[in-house]
């Protein structure tokens, strides 16, 4: 009997550009910590710089957990400056969400807009997120954003477009408002 494992996939971080982020302040969290918008679905390209600016308000981000579905090439490890960060990538996380762990086990849950929706509904959807009276959830927001700019970006109905993390059932019905993809051959653990 022969036992193959795969190696953990660790990505040197690219220099990493400024992060479209908008935070709430500390200790003003609601429902979410805030939100981000990424320029593309690469996480490669897209993590360093959001681990940059979340290590500044939280201190060392140890882990990240995000959908599979949604992000292009899904690696295992990402090293930013002089820390590895572990990516965790799950079917059943929302994928208008993402969950950072710090190094005190501080969790912190991000807005994720699409990267093709329009700069102004993408703004209010980041401000919307980071308010403290804020009683949405990520895909909520998303959905009643102004003019829907994601539309084109969803390829239609999937089970995993919305996911209502605490339930765990479709929360919503008809198209996300994300690009969902099906990965074949990928383990989501």
């Amino acid at each position: 009997m022969s036992i193959t494992t795969r190696p953990a996939t660790t990505v040197p971080a690219p220099a990493p550009s400024a992060p479209r982020l908008v935070l709430s302040l500390p200790h003003d969290r609601a429902v979410l910590d805030g939100g981000w918008w990424p320029r593309s679905w690469d996480p490669a390209t897209e993590l360093p710089g959001l681990v940059l600016a979340l290590s500044e308000r939280h201190g060392r981000i140890r882990h990240l957990m995000l959908n599979i579905h949604t992000w292009d090439s899904p690696v295992r490890r990402l090293t930013v400056g002089p820390d590895v960060v572990r990516i965790g990538w799950f079917d059943t996380l929302d994928p208008a969400l993402l969950v950072a762990t710090t190094g005190r086990d501080v969790q912190v849950d991000l807005l994720v807009v699409p990267p093709a929706t329009s700069g102004a509904a993408a703004e209010w959807a980041m401000a919307t997120a980071a308010d403290p009276t804020n009683v949405r959830r990520a895909p909520d927001i998303l959905a009643s954003a102004p003019a829907g700019p994601w539309a084109a970006a969803a390829t239609g109905s999937d089970r995993y477009a919305v996911w209502d993390n605490e339930g765990g059932s479709t929360a919503l019905t008809g198209a996300g408002p994300h690009r969902v993809r099906a990965r074949e051959g990928v383990d989501a653990g």
